[in-house]
């Protein structure tokens, strides 16, 4: 697609599919190798709490079943490959008893789907337990995974007078104030339809496509962001912030409570070493001392918007996002200084550990060439991109565009962050024009991005010539079903791109944007970018921007 100019869409098709197979594989070897070191980090305690378990199911059960604490205990002790073989035999037998139940496939379906279906109308529930009305008929499953070769849609190639007379319509929408649009043609090139496309409008979130290519194109897609500890229990210890916008304080192998407790392993591995040296008992009795070091990026760190719950500071250190509270999503409370108060976090899990280190940690810088005692790293950069384009996540657009300035060997900071975003794409052939950024997520109301921009943007992005920026393909929201558009594509005119249109969304005061790629009912891949500003309220603009997308998706327009 794209610089590809591939011969027909057949073998356009073609391409994606086997670049998303790529994909999926690396994705599932991925997965192999978490599998294999969560099975490894099972616990004494675990296996305890398994015992408890089984002693107490022995207990109440032993009338029926006399020996089932001693399986129980069996159990519980099994090598990791005995358990995996016992539950899957134990899933497939609960397999084949549910498809007993449901009776046999037939036309798609289990027959006893089929008099459900039937029952309710076929309906299927959408978002929030809402009903959804049927997606597109030429999108079905049977269409979608057609062979390559077989014949997709029976409208003609879409042109620039079908999709003028298709979009007029819902572009006359007061609704939605001042629109510029911009519709193309993946495989080709062409422009199908263009409307005040090279005047520049505020993108919002759409901003990060921009981000996103530029980040996958410096750094590769498997680049992870690591957090690190160097120092010793006799010169102390310096947390270390690596950019990484996905740091949690307590979840998963990427938290401080996973770094902590990596650093008192390797800080209970060098005592024998530090006993020996004199004074060391006296040492070994008072809490280590303990900084941060935030120097990866520079200042400010608080965004040109200034202070806003849509962002924390953006600093090479933070835990949760800067949320206050962790659980919270979208608008919250931060921190007043993230980095800090993770550095805290930190502290407490190292005692949580039996590390006493100073409990008020305070900044500073880690010595030039200091060893790491400890570190954990991110998931890979696709899987990051992935989770700020569907959660349209702020955080980590802003560390992503930092990271990008590290990169490109630009200054640390907002302006960095733009002149490296701007001229990696300039050299992969965006052509920007008068085009203005002062961030990289998009919640400045001064950035000015033309529609054109934006649809060059995913062509690139849905380029089998540029498999690294694949995740951004797949990281996009798709139509009633996920992400920022999960409760959208239910209304009126909006049904032919409901599981369909997969789009980045943007809103700002007075602004809505909407920005992706739909196989439109021809066969065709089609990007597009509708910016509308001054129109009515958010929800009644939305919907004006939804139905624009499923015009497309339901055209063809050919001839």
């Amino acid at each position: 697609m794209g610089k590809g100019r591939m011969g027909s869409w057949r073998a356009t098709a073609q391409a994606v599919w086997v670049a998303r197979a790529a994909t999926t594989a690396r994705a599932w070897a991925r997965t192999r190798e978490r599998t294999k070191e969560q099975a490894a980090r099972v616990t004494v305690r675990t296996r305890a709490q398994a015992v408890t378990t089984a002693r107490t199911l022995g207990t109440r059960l032993r009338p029926l079943l006399p020996h089932a604490t001693r399986i129980g205990r069996r159990y519980a002790y099994a090598p990791t490959r005995q358990v995996a073989g016992i539950a899957g035999g134990t899933g497939l037998v609960l397999a084949l008893v549910l498809i007993t139940v449901t009776g046999p496939w037939a036309g798609g379906q289990r027959v006893s789907e089929q008099a459900l279906g039937g029952a309710t109308g076929g309906a299927s529930g959408g978002a929030h337990g809402v009903p959804k009305p049927a997606g597109p008929s030429w999108q079905q499953a049977a269409a979608v995974l057609a062979p390559v070769g077989a014949t997709v849609g029976t409208a003609g190639l879409p042109t620039q007078s079908g999709l003028s007379s298709a979009l007029g319509g819902p572009l006359a929408d007061p609704t939605l104030g001042t629109v510029t649009a911009d519709v193309v043609d993946v495989a080709d090139g062409r422009t199908l339809y263009s409307s005040d496309a090279d005047q520049p409008q505020t993108p919002a979130s759409t901003n990060k496509l921009a981000t996103a290519t530029a980040a996958l194109t410096l750094l590769g897609p498997d680049h992870t962001f690591t957090t690190r500890v160097v120092g010793n229990a006799r010169t102390g210890l310096v947390l270390v912030g690596g950019g990484d916008a996905t740091l949690s304080a307590s979840s998963g192998p990427d938290s401080l409570t996973a770094l902590a407790a990596a650093t008192a392993t390797a800080l209970r591995a060098e005592q024998p070493a530090h006993a020996q040296n004199p004074g060391s008992k006296a040492a070994a009795s008072a809490p280590i001392a303990l900084h941060y070091d935030i120097s990866l990026f520079g200042g400010p760190a608080l965004h040109p918007i200034g202070v806003n719950d849509n962002i924390a500071l953006v600093q090479a250190l933070t835990a949760d996002e800067g949320r206050i509270d962790p659980t919270s999503t979208e608008n919250a409370p931060r921190w007043s200084d993230p980095a800090a108060h993770a550095a805290a976090q930190f502290a407490a899990a190292l005692a949580a550990d039996g590390v006493q280190a100073d409990p008020a940690p305070t900044e500073g810088t880690a010595p030039a060439g200091a060893a790491t005692l400890a570190q954990v790293q991110s998931a890979p950069l696709s899987d990051v991109v992935e989770q700020m384009l569907t959660n349209s996540d702020n955080d980590i657009a802003e560390s992503l565009g930092h990271a990008c300035a590290v990169a490109a060997h630009q200054p640390v900071t907002f302006s960095g962050a733009v002149t490296a975003v701007m001229s990696t794409l300039t050299r992969l052939g965006v052509t920007w024009g008068s085009a203005r950024l002062f961030d990289a997520s998009g919640l400045s109301d001064q950035d000015a991005v033309p529609a054109r921009v934006l649809t060059q943007l995913l062509v690139l992005d849905a380029s089998p010539a540029h498999p690294e920026l694949r995740s951004i393909v797949t990281g996009l929201p798709v139509a009633g079903f996920t992400g920022t558009l999960d409760n959208r594509y239910g209304g009126d005119g909006t049904e032919a791109g409901l599981g369909v249109v997969r789009a980045k969304t943007g809103s700002l005061t007075t602004v809505n944007t909407l920005a992706g790629l739909v196989v439109d009912r021809s066969g065709r891949l089609l990007a597009f970018a509708f910016m509308s500003h001054a129109g009515g309220d958010a929800t009644t603009a939305r919907d004006g921007l939804d139905r624009l997308a499923s015009a497309v998706a339901q055209c063809g327009c050919g001839g």
